[in-house]
């Protein structure tokens, strides 16, 4: 499966990179675009600082020329939190897309958006503080409605990018879940 991974706000931190192996060893092949020009984050504030400073039309155009040239063979579009809503923009956008692996963010679903049975997976914190349930119950009827196969796993203490074990939301056990689970998905796509 070809894979477009789209980092989060902190950038394309190790963590970034380290999943990318961890898919590319499970077989995938792999891109990890670096929407913030080589910058990183130290912190949330410092990610939506750089975010703020490129802006998010520059973000949205920069992910759109990283995926253009893969694109035509069908790809599985990931991201964790920010880049989790440039993979799902991309995904509901590209009628190719073979599905969809959102890690800690999901974003707005256009009301006319049709995805024809795309298969989605979603893996986030319970609770999550950048995604609270009345958005998530939202946005799961509206992937429903616009034809999305979606599966939500959530994960009861976990911090909101849980699977980054240079933060302090890192949660060992709920990472080694979301990856078991997650490359499972990908294997059956």
């Amino acid at each position: 499966m070809e894979i477009m991974l789209f980092h989060s706000v902190y950038g394309p931190r190790p963590a970034v990179h380290a999943a990318a192996d961890r898919l590319r060893a499970a077989g995938h092949q792999v891109h990890v675009p670096d929407l913030y020009g080589g910058q990183t984050a130290a912190s949330v504030e410092e990610g939506r600082e750089i975010k703020d400073r490129i802006g998010w039309e520059e973000l949205a155009r920069r992910a759109v020329s990283a995926a253009a040239p893969h694109s035509e063979r069908g790809l599985v579009y990931a991201g964790f939190s920010l880049g989790a809503a440039f993979a799902q923009m991309l995904a509901v956008a590209d009628e190719k897309a073979r599905g969809l692996l959102l890690l800690h963010g999901t974003y707005d679903v256009p009301e006319d958006a049709s995805v024809g049975g795309l298969p989605v997976q979603l893996h986030m914190a319970d609770p999550d503080p950048f995604e609270p349930d009345d958005w998530l119950n939202t946005w799961y009827l509206e992937m429903g409605r616009a034809g999305a196969d979606v599966e939500v796993h959530r994960y009861r203490g976990a911090g909101h990018l849980y699977t980054d074990p240079d933060l302090p939301d890192h949660d060992a056990d709920a990472a080694e879940r979301t990856w078991a689970t997650a490359l499972s998905f990908l294997d059956g796509l």
